[in-house]
This record gives C-alpha cells, structure tokens and sequence, in this order.
C-alpha cells in the first residue's frame, strides 16, 4: 500500500501537477498547503505518512517547516533549484531527502521514502 502524502507549495499549478502525477502513481494524497503555517497544521490534522515539502514558501523556509514536522511525518524536500545548490547536511538533518522538482515522480518519492515507511 501506498503511503498518505501531503503536497506543500506555494504555487497552485505546481500542487496541482504534483497531485496527478503522485496519485497517478498510487500516492493517496490526503492535502495541500501553500505556505509554512498551512503545512505544520496540516500536518498536525491529516498526519500524512509523507509530506512533499518546497524549499522556498512565502512565510518560512521548507527547512524551518521540516524542523517542525519531521518528526510526525517523512519529510522530502524539494525545489526547481538543482540538488547541486542545496545543501546536504541541512537536507539529512531535516528530512530523508531532496528531490528536483523536474524529476518528481512517485517512483523517485519512494526511492527517498522507501526506508522509511513500513
């Protein structure tokens, strides 16, 4: 079975294509948020098993969030910026990994998932 997810960010088309490919996928997507405060609530009323988390929100950054949440959820941050400008140890101590947003797939989610849920 597939895990429950959470979409964060703070762009409408992006949360919308995310949501088609991930469930086309088999992700249950159980809500979406647009900013930092909308996703630790979120969080806290859903508790997705997996929260999809932007790097870059309106309100607070995606690693602030992740502070927050990754304790109650599997965090997976993301951005369209390359895995190359992110920073390694801030992304292991926050979350179980980064995925560019143009590889996103429910393939490439479970891939940084997959030792952390069951």
């Amino acid at each position: 079975m597939m895990p429950t997810l959470l979409i964060v960010d703070d762009h409408d088309s992006f949360r919308s294509w995310a949501r088609r490919v991930l469930t086309d996928d088999g992700f249950e997507v159980v809500g979406e948020a647009a900013d930092g405060a909308a996703a630790i609530d979120a969080v806290a009323q859903l508790h997705p098993e997996v929260t999809l988390l932007d790097i870059v929100l309106p309100d607070m950054t995606g690693f602030e969030v992740a502070s927050s949440v990754h304790r109650e959820t599997i965090v997976v941050l993301t951005s369209s910026r390359s895995s190359d400008d992110v920073d390694p140890d801030l992304v292991a101590a926050v979350s179980a990994g980064f995925v560019e947003k143009a590889d996103l797939s429910g393939t490439a989610l479970l891939g940084v998932v997959a030792r952390d849920v069951g």
